[in-house]
């Protein structure tokens, strides 16, 4: 690591503007190449139409390509019309999840979040780096370090519920979205100072509630002086500004053997050869985390509170559960958040690019072309969720029915394979804990209805998850 990166008077804003052309740099001139005629059939709408019904209409498009094209089916993207193709068999998914790692490359397909996450992210990572990075990062999400996180994780919990007001109605998305924030300012980043949490709080939202036109907008840089896209970098620069500062401070700190947050773990691992993660990987780790562990948890909590909500004998079931302390207790907690997950999907899809033609479900592939599993066709196959539409958490009980809980390759919300979310372990952790701490208070009540909406890459309750408390 260069010393400069850790003097406290080091400039980060030539690192943010550097980090800011990375979606032009790593795309450019890449997909237009690939003739259709080498690719299953899609819609023949202009890229620009094409894209924009993959990013904001979502839910929709997914299940009308597969209801017309059948398992397999191309979407043409921006930049350059880049080819993606979305398969929707579980055997296809496996196939893709156990795929070479050094042909089925994440990091590229994951290309458009490069300017926020930064090219030494997890998911931006391909090869022997990634393979580096993961072995690094890895041990701040392990048994014993997740078992350290619970206890933070509920004290921070029970602050938020304990202050819910009574029989009025709320966005729970909004308040899960605060809380999941402090979880990860003070248990990821491990900041407890309340004036540098006041500092960061609108850094980390503005990052969170980006545009999807703002992602896209990254592969042409003039965007940058204008609008959404000037301000989003003025953003960039002091989020980065504050997360340098206290990657530097924490380092030097004379308790970091003594502290259990994400950043101090990370900060005190050692590679293979002696190394550690310098500061720009810091960053652009910590920066993943928030993105993929702040709204994606706070999403799938609302959507649980909502569901048990309208039900009177799963919130009794549910608050049963949260009463007790067994693995029983646990495992239906942990149910509940992964039907959440399942019925309403915060990430429509899992994408590889390939670095070599490659035969994908029966399709021989160009170099180049993207491909992955939709997650939202998966989750909604009769054939992996029986009356998919209906909420049912004892779907992820082993014993439910005489059955077995879904597999790997039809439940999908972290992923597959090598590249799973290394977070998953973490989230699912998380969603527990809060979910405990709301229904050992309270009776939850839904309000009206809700439906789906597309905030940066993820997907939310457009309505906010409505509902109403009382204390039990």
């Amino acid at each position: 690591m260069s010393a400069d990166l850790r003097a406290p008077d080091h400039d980060t804003s030539a690192l943010t503007r550097k980090r800011l052309r990375f979606l032009a740099d790593s795309t450019a001139g890449s997909g237009s190449r690939i003739p259709a005629g080498d690719l299953p059939p899609g819609p023949r709408w202009p890229v620009l139409v094409q894209t924009g019904a993959l990013m904001w209409f979502r839910h929709r498009f997914h299940g009308w390509l597969h209801r017309t094209y059948g398992e397999a089916f191309t979407i043409r993207t921006l930049p350059g019309g880049r080819p993606l193709v979305m398969f929707t068999s579980p055997e296809v998914t496996k196939e893709i999840f156990s795929g070479d790692p050094e042909v089925f490359h994440a990091g590229k397909g994951n290309a458009i979040l490069g300017p926020i996450m930064g090219e030494h992210s997890l998911l931006l990572q391909d090869s022997t780096a990634h393979h580096r990075a993961r072995k690094l990062v890895m041990p701040a999400f392990l048994g014993h370090a997740l078992r350290g996180y619970r206890s933070l994780v509920a004290d921070v919990a029970a602050h938020e519920v304990d202050g819910w007001e009574e029989r009025t109605t709320f966005r729970s998305l909004e308040r899960m979205n605060a809380l999941t924030l402090e979880v990860i300012l003070t248990v990821v980043f491990g900041v407890s100072d309340e004036e540098r949490l006041a500092r960061l709080r609108p850094a980390v939202n503005h990052t969170v509630e980006i545009n999807p036109a703002v992602l896209l907008g990254w592969a042409y840089p003039g965007l940058q002086r204008f609008g959404p896209w000037r301000r989003t970098v003025e953003n960039q620069l002091e989020l980065d500004r504050l997360l340098y500062a206290e990657i530097r401070e924490r380092r030097a700190a004379g308790d970091l053997e003594h502290r259990d947050d994400v950043l101090s773990r990370l900060l005190r691992v050692e590679g293979e050869h002696g190394d550690g993660l310098d500061d720009t990987e810091l960053r652009d780790q910590l920066v993943t985390l928030l993105l993929a562990g702040h709204e994606t948890t706070a999403s799938a909590l609302s959507w649980a509170l909502v569901e048990i909500g309208k039900d009177a004998d799963l919130l009794a079931r549910t608050q049963r559960a949260a009463d007790g302390d067994s693995a029983e207790d646990d495992a239906w907690l942990e149910a509940v958040l992964k039907e959440s997950m399942r019925l309403h999907p915060i990430i429509p899809m899992v994408v590889r690019t390939l670095m070599a033609a490659t035969t994908v479900g029966g399709y021989d592939l160009p170099a180049g072309t993207t491909v992955g599993p939709s997650i939202i066709v998966s989750h909604q196959r009769p054939e992996n969720f029986p009356d998919p539409d209906v909420f049912r958490p004892d779907r992820f009980l082993a014993d439910h029915d005489g059955g077995d809980v879904p597999a790997l390759n039809v439940w999908i919300p972290f992923g597959g394979g090598v590249r799973r979310c290394i977070g998953a372990g973490f989230s699912l952790m998380e969603g527990v804990v809060v979910l405990r701490e709301v229904f050992r208070r309270y009776d939850v009540h839904t309000v009206g209805t809700d439906v789906p909406k597309v905030r940066n890459i993820t997907s939310v309750p457009r309505r906010g998850a409505r509902i109403r408390v009382s204390r039990r």
